[in-house]
Order: C-alpha cells, then sequence, then structure tokens
C-alpha cells in the first residue's frame, strides 16, 4: 500500500513518461499491421512456408507463410527511429547500444528469413545465437551498454562482478532468452503475445526506473507485436518464423540487461525469471523431459507447453489464453515486487 501511494504522489511524473513509448508502440503497432499483409505475399512467393506435413508438431491444417518477423522488426526500427529525436532533442538520440541492438537485430533477421528456407542445424543456430550475443557488447557507448557485469546478490544490496565471465555469460543469457521465445513459437498468436506482455512489462519498469530511451524501445517491441498479433492470432495468416522469434528474443533480452542497470541488486536475478518466466519454464521442462526419455535436447516433439493443454482439450485460443495469463500474472507480480521494493 505505501508503494501504491507513493506512485500517486508522483503520478504526474509518472504517467507522463509514458507518452512517447506509447506514441512509438502505436508507430510500430501501425506499420507492422499495414506491411504484415505484403510480407505474406513475398513469403508465398519466395516459398517460405511452413508446411503441417512435415512432422506432427504442426498444429495448423494448412501452409502459412514464415516471415512475419521482418514485418515486425521493420515497424520496431522505423517507429524507434521516428520518434527518438523528439523524445531526446537536446541529446543524443541513437545511443551506440541502440544501433547495436538494431543493426545485430537486422541480421538475426536476415539469419531467420534464410533458416525458414533451409532449415539450418541447430549448431548454426546455436553459432549464430551466441555470435549475436557476444557481438551486441561490443557496442560500448556513454549512454548503456548490452554487457552483464555484475549479478546481484539475493537479499542483498550486494553484487558480485563477473569480470572475464561477463561476455560468455551475457551471450548465453542472450541465447537462452531467444531460443526460448523460438521454441514457445508452437500455436497462433501465442509468441506474439507473450512477448508483448514482456515488452509491456520492460516498458513500464523502465519508465518507473526513470530510463525513457528502454521504455522507447519496449514500447515499439510491444507495439509491433500486437500490430503483427493481427494477422497471427488464431486463425492465423501468417506465422513470424524464426526471424520474427530471434528479433524478439534477442531485443527482450537487451532490454532486459540495459534496464536492470538501475534496479536493486536483490531484484536483478528474479527480473528475467518473471518477465520470461512462462518460456523459461517451458523451455527447462521441455530439456529436463527429454533427458528422462533418453532423446536429444535438441529433438522436436510435443512435450512443449501449449501442445499438453491442446493434449488436455483445450482450442488453440484457450490455450493461449491461459499462457497469456500466466505471464500476465508473472509479469504483474515483478511490477508489484519493484514498487514495493521502492516504496
Amino acid at each position: 500500500m505505501d508503494a501504491l501511494l507513493a506512485l500517486a504522489e508522483q503520478s504526474p511524473k509518472f504517467w507522463g513518461g509514458f507518452r512517447y513509448p506509447l506514441l512509438t508502440g502505436l508507430i510500430a503497432l501501425l506499420i507492422t499491421w499495414a506491411l504484415t499483409p505484403l510480407v505474406r505475399k513475398m513469403a508465398f512467393k519466395h516459398g517460405a512456408i511452413d508446411d503441417p506435413k512435415r512432422d506432427d508438431r504442426r498444429i495448423h491444417k494448412e501452409p502459412l507463410p514464415r516471415w512475419g518477423g521482418i514485418a515486425i522488426f521493420v515497424g520496431i526500427a522505423v517507429a524507434i527511429i521516428a520518434v527518438l529525436p523528439f523524445a531526446f532533442p537536446t541529446t543524443n538520440p541513437y545511443p551506440l547500444y541502440l544501433i547495436g541492438i538494431l543493426v545485430v537485430g537486422a541480421c538475426l533477421v536476415v539469419a531467420g528469413v534464410l533458416d525458414d528456407l533451409y532449415q539450418y542445424s541447430a549448431k548454426i543456430q546455436l553459432a549464430i545465437l551466441l555470435g549475436a550475443g557476444v557481438a551486441i557488447q561490443f557496442f560500448d557507448g556513454t549512454i548503456g551498454r548490452i554487457h552483464i557485469k555484475t549479478i546481484g546478490v539475493p537479499f542483498t544490496d550486494q553484487y558480485i562482478p563477473l569480470l572475464w565471465a561477463a561476455i560468455p555469460l551475457t551471450a548465453i543469457y542472450i541465447f537462452i532468452v531467444t531460443k526460448t521465445m523460438d521454441t514457445i513459437d508452437g500455436v497462433d498468436g501465442l509468441a506474439s503475445g507473450i512477448a508483448a506482455i514482456s515488452a509491456g512489462t520492460l516498458m513500464t519498469i523502465a519508465v518507473y526506473e526513470g530510463q525513457p530511451r528502454v521504455a522507447i524501445i519496449a514500447a515499439a517491441v510491444g507495439g509491433a507485436c500486437i500490430g503483427f498479433l493481427r494477422h497471427n492470432y488464431n486463425p492465423a495468416k501468417i506465422i513470424m518464423g524464426t526471424g520474427g522469434a530471434y528479433i524478439l528474443g534477442f531485443m527482450l533480452a537487451c532490454l532486459s540487461i540495459v534496464g536492470a542497470v538501475k534496479t536493486a541488486a536483490a531484484l536483478t536475478l528474479i527480473i528475467p525469471i518473471f518477465v520470461f518466466g512462462v518460456p523459461i519454464f517451458d523451455a527447462i521442462q521441455v530439456v529436463i523431459r527429454r533427458k528422462l526419455s533418453g532423446v536429444p535436447i535438441t529433438q522436436a516433439d510435443k512435450r512443449h507447453l501449449h501442445h499438453q493443454l491442446l493434449k488436455r482439450g483445450l482450442s488453440q485460443r484457450q490455450t493461449v489464453w491461459v499462457l497469456y495469463l500466466a505471464a500476465a500474472a508473472l509479469c504483474g507480480a515483478l511490477i508489484f515486487i519493484i514498487l514495493t521494493n521502492h516504496g
């Protein structure tokens, strides 16, 4: 209650901090919404199609185009580039870490687009994502850096410096978040909806913590997801493909790192657990079940949460809403914890 009262006292400043993020989100939404049908036609033309007959994991009955990630990335990039100069008229609107996110993100989208055509092996995908996780850390400017320098000690205000281990651990963290976003993309609208909830949470925390750039970038991600969801919600007309999952997971992972800078040490470890709770839990339980069954952890199957819910008789829409609510509950709990900690 004290935290809520404290928030009410600073409400004009707090709610005013949403002005540019919400504008950015709206622009990203409209661009992605408008561009997705064009990308859909392009995917059909070039044969970037997800064939449900390829294996029995596929939920949909008809072939679907896979290049939705192109529309998502364009919506995010254009919205950010358009709004930041107005939000920061007297300072550098494009810090080096943001340039890195867009450049490396564009490379990931291209890699994902090619994967949708040629189906890269798990080892190649691992190399691509770890390479992206390393590369982004070298975009080191005066305003922020995608680099986990320390780890907060739970229940204390102490940090443990990572020193030489910072670069590989940051890359591994980015890989995990990005890959889990890819693996959860198995039901119409699931990955885009979960990503929108995660982005909205990071935006809210960034506004509260006084990190307007992070809030604007997160809002662009969330807006693009909602714009894409218009075409991706069941029955889907297009799926985001590998490129879409890569760019969403990568950007959200990066934002969770740079956005944790002003967060108390005791909370830094729980941010990814709550924000990415559903895809991370899904990945963990899938890996455990595959290991117990004696199959390779990279072998695709129907052990994911959405497959289990569908097996229990839920429809696709019911399945995604169960997982949406689970993600929203975790993210809501995180925001409450942060407000309480500051209160």
